[in-house]
């Protein structure tokens, strides 16, 4: 779908990515970890054409436009906003359809379909503030696909979310990629992305390690990406990642 060759960027005399080559594939489901400041974010917003690379090229594999949907991290101010879940999501039409001063009726039929498939139809009246975070999240990427797109980017979805919630951002991204979206998200939470996601991508500025998470998660991995000693095991098939015994800070 995308293929990235080199791939670097820098804010004024900051290099915050460099020799990035990688690609995504359709209907793949990918996670992206490192720690705060290795780029993770500044990848997406490359992928999404905010930034433009200082660096390498990026090349839509078919020669075609691709449409990409963007779900930024859950910001509480943006639940302030006093609006319902309906006119929150229809604003994600604004990407594809001409300006004007009211949506379509087609486009009000699309956006409670998706509310629908989404699980939250019968919340569309309800207003930002009163969600929970499962559901403000749901509402995100409802406005995200009213691009139609066929690239789902997820900025830190699993950030600061109880484990009820956790369970229903792993069941929506599945859902996502077997409808045959291609999902890349970025994360923080190691084992969630080694029990759940089937590519895993280690990044600090540049890709340490790419592959499945048996096959990149191992200390030495985890240690060049975060910096930090830690033990990984094994429980029913999948690598965990356990703070490292006997090993001085």
């Amino acid at each position: 779908m995308i293929e990235l060759s080199q791939i670097g960027f820098s804010y004024e005399n900051t290099r915050a990515l460099y020799d990035i080559s990688t690609s995504f594939s359709p209907g793949e489901l990918v996670g992206i970890i490192g720690p705060s400041g290795a780029g993770k974010t500044t990848l997406l917003r490359v992928l999404l054409g905010e930034l433009t690379p200082t660096e390498g090229k990026i090349r839509n594999v078919n020669g075609e436009p691709l449409a990409i949907g963007y779900v930024p991290q859950i910001d509480a101010g943006e639940r302030s906003f006093p609006l319902t879940i309906e006119e929150m999501v229809l604003l994600g039409a604004a990407s594809y359809s001409a300006p004007q001063p009211w949506f379509s009726v087609r486009e009000k039929r699309e956006c409670r379909s998706i509310l629908d498939r989404l699980g939250i139809y019968e919340l569309r009246n309800n207003r930002l503030d009163e969600l929970s975070g499962g559901q403000f999240q749901r509402a995100l990427i409802a406005r995200a696909l009213m691009s139609r797109p066929n690239l789902v980017l997820l900025d830190e979805p699993t950030s600061g979310i109880d484990l009820k919630t956790l369970r229903q951002v792993l069941d929506l991204v599945e859902e996502l990629r077997t409808e045959g979206y291609t999902v890349v998200l970025t994360t923080h939470d190691l084992n969630w992305v080694a029990a759940h996601l089937p590519r895993v991508v280690c990044l600090n500025r540049t890709i340490i390690a790419d592959g499945a998470p048996a096959q990149v998660l191992t200390s030495d991995v985890v240690k060049e990406t975060y910096g930090a000693d830690v033990d990984v095991v094994f429980h029913g098939g999948k690598p965990v990642v356990v703070e490292a015994i006997g090993k001085g800070n």
